[in-house]
Parts: C-alpha cells; structure tokens; sequence
C-alpha cells in the first residue's frame, strides 16, 4: 500500500460548527446498531417501541463507559491532575473496554426492565455491538487517531496529521491499525450473521453474546501488537494495557460460549406469547400440550 494518508477529519466547517467523519460514523453506530437490534427483538415477537427504549441509554451508557475508560485505564495521571477536564469528552479520549462496561452495565439494566436473561439480550445486541465496534475504528481512520507502530512493511500508510507524526520532518510509515481492527470487525459481523441464520431462535441462549466477546476481543489482543503504545508503557512491558484489559474479557466470553453450548437454554428467556413470527423456532416457543383433534394451524 504504502501511501500517505493526508486527509482533513472534516467534512464541512461553518464557523465555529464542524461536521466531521467521525462524527457521521458515529451516528451510524447508533442508527445501524437500533435497526440490527429492533430486528432480532421483533423476530422474537417484541415491537419495535421495546428496541427504542433502549436507544437514548444505551448511548449514554457507552459514551460514559468510553469515557471514564480512558481516563482511569490510559491516562489518569493527567486527569488526576487535572479533574475538570474528565467531563470534556468532546475533546477526545475514549476508550472501548470502558464503551463495553458501559454496555454491560445498560444491558443488565435493560434486560431487568424487559424480563429478559443478560445472555438473551446480549445475542439481541451482538449484531449492533459488532456493528459498532467496526465502525469507530473507520473512524479513527479518517482521524488520523491510534495509529499503528513504525514498519518498514510495503503496505505501511503515512500519517502526517496524527499527534505522533505532525511535527516531524521525516513521516515514517506506520500500520493501519485501525484497518486492521475495522476488518476483523467486519469479519466478526459476517460471523454473526452466519451463525443467527443458521440457528435464529433455535440457537442456545448466549450464543451470540459469547461469540462476539470472545472473538472481538481476541482480535483486540492481536491488533495491539501491531498498535501505537496508549499510555506510559512502552517496550520494557510484556503487554500493553489494551492487551491487559483484552484478557479477561475474552476468557470470560470463551468461558461463556462453553456454558452456552453445554446448557443449550432456549434462546428467550419468557417467550413474547402470540406475537413472534413463523421464525422463531420451537426452542423459543412455549411449552404446551398438544391439542387432540382437528383446528386451525396458526402461524
């Protein structure tokens, strides 16, 4: 590849407004990641109002997660310092791991408020999850933001507009992290998708769920290898702190997928009575006796 990648993070700027790609991106997160979730919610009998109020939450939950994760997990020592400044997130510094604990913690709450098992919801929201975690990191492309480390590697992209490049005379070549994260992210969607078709609700509860966290933060453990150094640790470390917070994220979802499997659940936690489509499979269904003698089929 080895080319340079000089392009303004704006879009359009009318005075002191800016629109910007990330911000675009952004919004696509959220918009993307209602449809995949009133999709799977709707499947499984429930209306679209029920995936809405989970919207304005959620949004709020991961934006504050993103942003307390990075002040306490990447750079504390300056917000110590420097209290007034944590509120200031439209200044950068956002941080996935804490978009994911405040994920976690907006999905418990909507799961109590719906009835329904944390593993149900997180299979509902894996699809918006994956969605987003791939498209803030395209994001972080058009910003010139987490680059990637030197290499000499043909297909290295030069970043003369990122905070460790700017002031240099010489702009070395560097990985396209983000590229590389934004496609395993993609990769982690068409997964997904394989596996809900194949099963729909047929598939054991928590399946989904465990996959994504599994697999996204696995992929998260082998991109940072390849990721520019996000705190104070540097080369006298075994791992860096995206890898450190990776870890037990991934163990737990690999723990998780095991369970799901092994207890095989039905994949509703209490079936939406007569409103589900012909889709849902019989797993997810009521258990009922069957009727003697002859009457209408309902779909």
């Amino acid at each position: 590849m080895n080319f340079t990648w000089d392009i303004s993070p704006e879009i359009l700027r009318m005075g002191p407004l800016a629109i910007r790609y990330y911000g675009l991106l952004f919004v696509g997160v959220f918009i993307g990641g209602f449809y995949f979730l009133r999709w799977q919610m709707m499947r499984a009998g429930w209306k679209e109002e029920d995936a809405s109020d989970f919207i304005i939450p959620g949004m709020i939950a991961v934006v504050l997660g993103a942003r307390f994760g990075h002040v306490f997990f990447y750079d504390w020592s300056y917000y110590s310092a420097h209290p007034a400044e944590i509120i200031q997130f439209w200044r950068g510094g956002l941080a996935s791991h804490g978009a994911t604990i405040g994920l976690i913690i907006a999905l418990i709450w909507f799961g109590r408020k719906k009835r329904m098992s944390f593993a149900e919801v997180s299979d509902r929201f894996a699809l918006s999850a994956a969605l987003g975690a791939t498209l803030v990191r395209v994001g972080n492309f058009f910003n010139s933001e987490i680059v990637g480390r030197v290499t000499d590697q043909s297909w290295g992209v030069r970043f003369p507009r990122c905070a460790e490049d700017r002031l240099k005379d010489v702009i070395p070549l560097r990985h396209p992290s983000q590229i590389y994260e934004a496609l395993m992210g993609g990769l982690i969607i068409l997964t997904l998708y394989l596996v809900d078709r194949k099963y729909k609700e047929k598939r054991p509860r928590g399946l989904l769920g465990a996959l994504f966290l599994s697999l996204y933060f696995t992929a998260r453990f082998i991109v940072e290898f390849f990721k520019e150094y996000q705190t104070d640790l540097r080369n006298d470390q075994l791992l860096t702190m995206g890898q450190v917070l990776s870890i037990p994220l991934a163990i737990a979802g690999y723990i998780w997928l095991f369970v799901a499997i092994k207890q095989n659940k039905p994949a509703q936690t209490n079936p939406v009575g007569g409103a589900a489509s012909p889709e849902v499979g019989e797993a997810a269904k009521p258990r009922t006796k069957k009727r003697q003698g002859r009457g209408k089929k309902r779909h």
